[in-house]
């Protein structure tokens, strides 16, 4: 055999060689599953934001109620109401609503329960972090307001005033989002997404925490897009991240997820994948193939497995199946698509995967939770 007869035999070798990896990549097992939309005694939430369970097995389900309110005050805005924090039995029977009339519960984002069965909800409209102990008290919260809430302008209201959106995180034309910082970097920060120091957060997306009760935030849906780590105390150590597509660069945080050992896995929508780093933010490995990750959940048990819906987008029935997938990356499943019916997803936002063939999914298009059994 000739040299070039010998070159092409070989290229041709590892073409097919190439080929056979691809496909294999792309061949992603169907997972069966039941689930019941029915348990929960509420007929309607509106919006499902965010799901979650606690030890006891007790449920918690944020939503978006309806529309938020702005009062005029003396001296400032004050906006509020347009979500609720409820909370259910094992057997799907209303307890209480946690938190009612709070000052930062104005557009629900996200609801986790920690180790220690405190209930902390992610709020995108007051740019807030709030965490309840297990009887539903106030315990701590990192953010604020902003000091000015802009409102339409009405009947006895000067066009001047700006819109009420930008109380939801979006900045006026030639002005300042509710809370993160100008050019996407933050107030005379210029880094583009990075932010500013501490917990002045741009619509932040999600929360979770380490063994040592670190609080890791999510501060990806507005114009920045960085991770902010605290003490379990709510001190401020360090953030990392920055608008961009390399690694520890994100384009739209929508999830964030901690497993056993302490590694911080980040759901980078804009560019489809998960970024995996230790707890000091030091980027260690991502995974891809899953779609667009927008609600990520790590299970426990001894083997834990990471949850990552590949959701559809408002009025799109392309996608919505969620993704089962090892530590290490490797995909084990996926189950469900978009679509209104029992079984099917519309934009699922968040994922409580406590065991792992038990899961709770939330549903901002479909305005419920369904509770998920895999097989």
């Amino acid at each position: 055999m000739t040299r070039s007869l010998r070159l092409f035999a070989v290229a041709s070798a590892i073409a097919l060689a190439f080929v056979s990896v691809t496909v294999v990549a792309q061949s992603v097992p169907e997972l069966t599953y039941d689930a019941n939309a029915n348990i929960l005694s509420l007929p309607s939430f509106g919006e499902v934001a965010g799901v979650a369970t606690n030890s006891r097995g007790n449920v918690f389900v944020y939503a978006r109620t309806g529309h938020g309110v702005a009062t005029l005050g003396d001296e400032r805005t004050f906006y509020h109401g347009g979500s609720r924090l409820f909370q259910f039995d094992q057997t799907g029977k209303f307890v209480k609503e946690i938190g009612q009339g709070v000052y930062a519960i104005n557009f629900a984002q996200q609801v986790r329960v920690d180790p220690q069965d405190n209930i902390w909800i992610v709020d995108a409209g007051s740019n807030m972090i709030v965490k309840f102990d297990p009887d539903g008290k106030l315990a701590m919260l990192l953010g604020r307001k902003p000091e000015s809430i802009n409102v339409r302008p009405g009947p006895g209201m000067p066009a001047s005033v700006p819109d009420v959106e930008a109380a939801r995180g979006a900045a006026p034309a030639g002005g300042r989002g509710g809370g993160g910082g100008e050019g996407g970097g933050g107030r005379g920060n210029a880094v583009p997404g990075a932010g500013i120091r501490g917990d002045s957060f741009n619509r932040p997306s999600d929360v979770t925490w380490d063994r040592a009760g670190n609080v890791y935030v999510a501060d990806g849906y507005g114009t920045n897009n960085r991770i902010a780590k605290f003490t379990k105390d709510g001190n401020f150590v360090k953030s990392w991240g920055q608008t961009g597509s390399g690694q520890g660069q994100f384009q739209g945080i929508r999830g964030i997820a901690t497993d056993s050992a302490g590694n911080i896995y980040v759901a980078d929508a804009g560019n489809k994948r998960i970024q995996v780093f230790d707890g000091e933010g030091t980027f260690k490995s991502q995974i891809a193939g899953v779609g667009t990750p927008r609600a990520i959940c790590i299970s426990g048990g001894s083997t834990q497995y990471l949850y990552s819906s590949n959701s559809n987008e408002s009025e799109s029935m392309d996608n919505g199946e969620i993704y089962k997938v090892q530590l290490s990356g490797q995909v084990v499943g996926k189950f469900g698509k978009a679509g209104k019916l029992p079984k099917e997803f519309g934009m699922v936002n968040a994922i409580d995967c406590r065991t792992e063939n038990s899961l709770w999914v939330g549903e901002v298009w479909n305005w419920r939770a369904q509770k998920l059994t895999l097989k």
